[in-house]
C-alpha cells in the first residue's frame, strides 16, 4: 500500500500552499540575515584598515548617495562635493557606527547633514527640516487615490523622468527629503524618522503631503499636454 502522507511543500491544497509560503518567508529571513552578516564583516574589515573592504562599501552605495545629494543640491557639482564629503566622514567615523541600524541608513544621515551644511553656506535662510510648515498645514484627506501617472500612454520613460524630477524639485525641502527616502530609496518610516531626526508621525504627514503635491503638479501637466494634443 502506497504511503499517502503528503510531503512538506507538495500538493496543491491549502496546507501545501502554507508550507511553501512559510519556506519562502524563511528564505527571505535567511537572506536578510546573510546580508547583515556580510555587511558586518565588511565594516569589521574596513575598520581594520583593509582598503578593499571600504572600496566595496563605496562601490555599493555611492550611486544611491549621489542620487540623494543631487536631489537635495540641485546640481551635479555640489552633489559630487556632498558625495566626497560623505564618504570622507564615513571613513573617519566608521569606528562610531554601532550597527544598531543599517549601514546605508547611517550613511544617509551623514549625507543629509553634509548637504544641509552646504545649503546653509549657499543661502542664509535655508529651510529647516524641523520647522513647522504652517502654510501647508491643514486637514488631510482620509484616502488618496493612486497619484502615479501612466507613463506608457503619455510619455517615454526618459521624458517622464525629467517631468517628475522638475516636480520633485518644486517641493519644499522637508517634503522632498521624506519622499526621496521613503518612496525612492525605500527606507522604512522608522528609518526615515531616525535619519531626519523627526517623529514617525511627521514622516507620514510629510510623505502624504509630498504625494498630494506631486499628484497635483503631474495631473496639471498631463491635462495641459492632453489639451494641446
Amino acid at each position: 500500500m502506497e504511503n499517502a502522507t503528503p510531503q512538506l511543500g507538495e500538493g496543491s491544497g491549502k496546507r501545501g500552499g502554507e508550507v511553501r509560503l512559510w519556506e519562502r518567508g524563511m528564505e527571505t529571513e535567511l537572506e536578510i540575515a546573510a546580508g547583515r552578516e556580510e555587511e558586518a564583516e565588511l565594516v569589521r574589515r574596513a575598520r581594520a584598515g583593509e582598503t578593499g573592504a571600504f572600496e566595496t562599501i563605496v562601490e555599493r552605495y555611492e550611486r544611491r548617495i549621489y542620487r540623494l545629494a543631487l536631489q537635495m543640491m540641485g546640481n551635479a557639482a555640489d552633489a559630487e562635493d556632498v558625495l566626497q564629503e560623505t564618504f570622507l566622514k564615513v571613513h573617519a567615523k566608521l569606528d562610531q557606527f554601532q550597527q544598531q541600524s543599517k549601514l546605508y541608513t547611517w550613511m544617509v544621515r551623514i549625507a543629509v547633514n553634509q548637504a544641509l551644511m552646504k545649503l546653509r553656506q549657499r543661502r542664509r535662510n535655508v529651510v529647516s527640516l524641523d520647522e513647522e510648515l504652517a502654510s501647508d498645514e491643514g486637514p488631510l484627506p482620509r484616502e488618496v487615490a493612486d497619484w502615479h501617472p501612466n507613463p506608457e500612454q503619455q510619455f517615454e520613460a526618459t521624458e517622464l523622468g525629467d517631468i517628475l524630477e522638475r516636480a520633485l524639485r518644486a517641493l519644499a525641502l522637508p517634503y522632498r527629503l521624506v519622499f526621496q527616502l521613503r518612496d525612492i530609496e525605500q527606507l522604512s518610516t522608522e528609518e526615515t524618522a531616525e535619519t531626519l531626526g523627526i517623529s514617525q508621525a511627521a514622516v507620514k504627514s510629510r510623505l502624504l503631503r509630498a504625494r498630494l503635491q506631486l499628484r497635483a503638479r503631474l495631473s496639471r501637466h498631463f491635462r495641459v499636454q492632453g489639451a494641446a494634443s
